[in-house]
């Protein structure tokens, strides 16, 4: 179920995909809010659910992860359950979507290298008893699309 979000919630949701690691005290100055106000309100969005949580962006590359593809995935009919179970299991599954189409899901996958995927693929994804096929696209580029709505207001 939706929350209702005012202009004020949505500018400190914006500062903070920016920038979570904001303090309050900033967060109210450039909401232009009190900082009472501030904490009332990101405890609110907290506790409503529209604030999960706070993350780290890193950079895959850094990372050890120098290669990433969409993995498209069929699975069983009726074994949705117990593949979602398998995939929180694979660390090299980044992003999973369940969607509606010519395949069941599509997996964001990231690896070291053309060997580790093929493993990956091969001897991993394709041995869970779930899975009745896989198509592997490379990713060849990711620009930085940036964040319009972390623009600062």
């Amino acid at each position: 179920m939706a929350v209702e979000l005012d202009a004020v919630d949505r500018t400190i949701i914006a500062l903070l995909r920016a920038d979570g690691r904001m303090s309050v005290r900033t967060l109210a100055e450039r909401a232009h809010v009190s900082r009472a106000n501030a904490y009332s309100r990101l405890d609110r969005l907290r506790r409503e659910g529209v604030i999960r949580g706070f993350t780290a962006v890193v950079d895959p590359d850094k990372c050890g992860y120098g290669l990433a593809a969409y993995v498209s995935v069929r699975i069983r009919q009726d074994s949705w359950e117990p593949f979602r179970d398998r995939l929180r299991e694979i660390s090299e599954v980044e992003h999973a979507a369940l969607v509606s189409g010519d395949v069941d899901l599509i997996l964001l996958v990231r690896v070291a290298d053309a060997a580790a995927l093929r493993t990956f693929v091969l001897e991993r994804l394709q041995r869970i008893p779930e899975v009745v096929g896989t198509h592997t696209m490379f990713i060849l580029d990711e620009p930085d699309m940036g964040r319009p709505d972390a623009a600062e207001p």
